[in-house]
């Protein structure tokens, strides 16, 4: 019964033979991982809550003190690194969050909500104590959000770009369209390819993973059904390293980060919400939603922009947030 299956069963072992040496092949490279604060003494660093992240301030002292946060999380500021055009008016801090972009990896158990908003205080105080601008991207809108119930005192003003929920109703609808991209095979293919690639990688502990994940995040970004970026356009937001075990932290869990960023909706004061213009998951229709949940927002739509708008339409997303800046207290009584 077997033998005339026989010529087949060759046939497929040796189609995949060649398939897999295929595959080999064309990831014969290995990509390159840069080195984190803990491995290279030349990058900048700041000090944490008893961490070290990667990351400077730009602009004078004793100017208005103005913090990017990231998004992710496991992101970095690279695609942020336009707002330095602040530092005229404001002294301008960037950083990787911990475990994130070059700064240090720490541990799960320290990758928590709380951790981060230690962090904050940290750099904060370093500063002069505030209070200070956030300007958040992402999920680093949302740790904006966290902070303001965390610190109110802290902070000024917040701009928020793009957060991706900040209630139940928003994780809800956030996780069943990231799950639906997640699971596609533009998205499962980018994952196989990524670890045949990640094979040769060299570093730290943690090179090879955030190697994988990043790029599995970067074919998520990029997947046609996506709005992070325009029709026609590519997502190309520029990273210097994903920060895997961070990302995971969170998505373990989502529903817990609610906890602390629903303070921070009491914030009474002056907030700006940013919405790239060609994004229709965390874009305009969501951010109109969210601008309604504090007593003091107004919006703004930066056009031809996808999920990134500073790294999509710099010098439009420089004008909002500078008239912003410039007049708050325009966005009272919406």
């Amino acid at each position: 019964m077997l033998r005339p299956m026989i010529p087949l069963i060759v046939i497929l072992l040796g189609l995949g033979t060649l398939a897999f040496a295929g595959l080999l092949w064309i990831t014969r490279v290995p990509p390159q991982v840069p080195p984190t604060v803990t491995d290279d003494p030349a990058l900048p660093r700041l000090a944490g809550a008893g961490v070290l992240l990667h990351g400077r301030v730009a602009g004078a002292e004793g100017a208005p003190l103005a913090i990017v946060l990231h998004g992710g999380p496991g992101g970095d500021h690279r695609s942020l690194l336009a707002l330095e055009a602040l530092s005229d008016t404001h002294r301008v801090l960037f950083y990787d969050q911990r475990g994130a972009g070059l700064s240090e990896r720490v541990t799960e158990d320290r990758l928590r909500v709380a951790d981060h908003l230690a962090d904050l205080d940290a750099l904060i105080a370093a500063q002069g104590g505030g209070p200070a601008v956030l300007i958040g991207h992402s999920w680093g809108a949302m740790l904006a959000v966290a902070y303001l119930g965390h610190r109110p005192d802290a902070v000024s003003t917040a701009v928020l770009i793009e957060p991706g929920f900040l209630d139940a109703q928003g994780l809800a609808a956030f996780e069943t369209r990231r799950a639906a991209l997640s699971r596609s095979p533009h998205v499962v293919r980018a994952g196989l390819l990524a670890g045949f690639r990640a094979r040769g990688v060299t570093g730290d502990a943690e090179a090879a993973r955030d190697s994988i994940v990043g790029d599995v995040l970067h074919a998520f970004a990029n997947h046609p059904s996506n709005p992070y970026h325009c029709p026609g356009q590519p997502y190309d937001a520029p990273a210097w390293r994903f920060g895997s075990r961070a990302s995971d932290a969170f998505w373990r869990a989502p529903g817990s980060a609610l906890g602390s960023i629903a303070p921070g909706l009491g914030f009474s004061g002056p907030v700006l919400i940013l919405a790239g213009g060609c994004n229709d998951w965390t874009g305009a229709p969501l951010q109109a939603r969210h601008a309604g949940l504090f007593q003091n927002a107004r919006m703004a739509v930066i056009a031809g922009a996808g999920h990134d708008t500073a790294w999509d339409r710099p010098k439009a997303t420089l004008s909002a947030i500078r008239s912003f800046l410039a007049a708050p207290d325009r966005s009272q009584g919406r």
